[in-house]
């Protein structure tokens, strides 16, 4: 393991990225959840906001987030209600997509890829 990935899963490092909280509503996000960005990221941005935004460009799963992040699930998603609360992102839940009997075959493709990567 080299000294670069041990200090991005350092507890200290995962406290300062979330400003110490641990936990986001559990309701707004599940792992399969769509972001989406709404706004181009802005100067002085938390980095890790800055990449949440460039990649939810185009519908991005949870999990693919947090995977392209290499931070844990929970983590990404004290970030994703942080961009949520600002109006930065919408999220998009599958299960409306299923409803509406669109889902879409890349962005299954793009999850099950990412679930994989995990």
């Amino acid at each position: 393991m080299t000294r670069r990935s041990v200090d991005q899963e350092s507890p200290d490092r995962l406290y300062t990225v979330t400003g110490g909280r641990t936990r986001a509503d559990e309701h707004a996000f599940d792992s399969v959840s769509l972001i989406v960005s709404e706004c181009e990221p802005t100067p002085g941005m938390q980095s890790e906001h800055v990449r949440i935004l460039r990649m939810a460009r185009q519908p991005t799963a949870v999990v693919e987030i947090s995977a392209e992040l290499r931070l844990p699930v929970s983590v990404v998603k004290i970030l994703l209600r942080d961009l949520l609360d600002t109006g930065r992102i919408t999220v998009r839940h599958p299960s409306a997509a299923l409803q509406a009997g669109r889902p879409d075959p890349e962005i299954l493709k793009q999850v099950l890829s990412a679930l994989n990567d995990l």
